[in-house]
């Protein structure tokens, strides 16, 4: 009894969202002085607190409180990746709605100091081309590489990438185009796919909207939301801890000199990052055994199986920069 009356008094709204008294949690949100993005001893804030417990009556009255959905704790799990651990479909439409939300209006927001900045940057073409390695025999002929081609003219940018992401342990590869034009009165965003030759478009207008339309219309689809629940959770990120910088060199043993391309017309220096990992953690508690067993035929990385349906791969990556 005491150490509830402590942590009441030390973390009132994880307190009453732990008990989910979502009337009570209203109330004191209501009232001043409380930091909505509090963290308690073991690093929750009150919206992953709720999430995590499945309280969806408290999620919502703390999302409406303007708690972070974007959140991403100490162990790099986001506030909808617990959402979906849960395997609660409304839960996750209400956290996926509020990210998309709170995404768009910063996105919106930057637009103007973006279009400045790209009007007074110089026009430039660069590639960068990286490539993952491993010691261990023959997983870097499976470890995926790219040429990242970015060109910039006044208030526009394209990039283009022949890998397109990481899903279910398997490299997602295709030919896209990504272009970003300014204009006087907002900006369009392309996403070219080269290979069914579609364009998606998506403008944004600088003229301001109002918040609960906007809201509405990130309402997820019951589709997207099926998708994220039959499929695994997965978490990747680079660690670059213990990256290091070197000049590649060229030549024969004895008479290497420092490499330099051209790129461009520029005679460009070459520089590698190395030890530069690439971690992969996975979780299924959320799925049927039906779908653990479909989305297992898909795992084609080197992987290592940790238990609590966790699954950790490192890569160790080489990059190779001009510039």
């Amino acid at each position: 009894m005491l150490l509830a009356t402590m942590a009441q008094e030390a973390f009132p709204l994880h307190f009453l969202v732990w008990n989910n008294q979502y009337l009570e949690l209203e109330s004191e949100l209501q009232e001043t002085g409380h930091d909505v993005e509090r963290i308690d001893p073991r690093g929750r804030t009150p919206l992953e607190l709720a999430v995590c417990l499945g309280h969806l009556e408290s999620t919502r009255v703390l999302l409406r409180h303007a708690a972070d959905p974007t959140y991403c704790n100490a162990q790099g799990w986001t506030i909808l990746q617990e959402a979906v651990s849960t395997g609660d479909p409304e839960l996750v439409q209400l956290v996926l709605q509020y990210r998309d939300f709170k995404r768009a209006t910063e996105r919106l927001a930057g637009i103007p100091e973006l279009l400045s900045k790209l009007r007074q940057a110089r026009d430039f073409y660069v590639e960068m081309k990286w490539e993952f390695t491993s010691w261990v025999p023959l997983v870097s002929k499976v470890c995926p590489s790219d040429v990242y081609r970015v060109w910039k003219s006044g208030s526009c940018l394209r990039v283009d990438t022949t890998l397109l992401g990481f899903e279910h342990m398997t490299w997602l590869k295709g030919r896209r185009s990504y272009i970003f034009k300014g204009g006087d009165d907002g900006a369009v965003v392309m996403e070219v796919d080269h290979e069914k030759q579609v364009v998606y478009t998506e403008p944004l207008v600088l003229s301001p909207r109002d918040a609960p339309s906007l809201l509405a219309a990130m309402q997820p689809s019951q589709e997207n939301t099926a998708q994220r629940l039959t499929s695994p959770i997965v978490s990747t990120h680079l660690n670059t801890r213990n990256i290091a910088f070197e000049r590649n060199k060229s030549g024969i043993w004895g008479w290497r000199s420092e490499k330099s391309e051209v790129v461009s017309g520029y005679e460009a220096k070459v520089y590698s990052a190395t030890n530069v990992e690439l971690v992969t953690r996975s979780r299924t508690e959320h799925l049927s055994d039906q779908d653990k067993s479909r989305c297992k035929g898909k795992t084609q990385c080197p992987s290592l199986s940790t238990g609590d349906g966790e699954i950790k791969s490192n890569q160790c990556g080489n990059y190779c920069l001009c510039v």
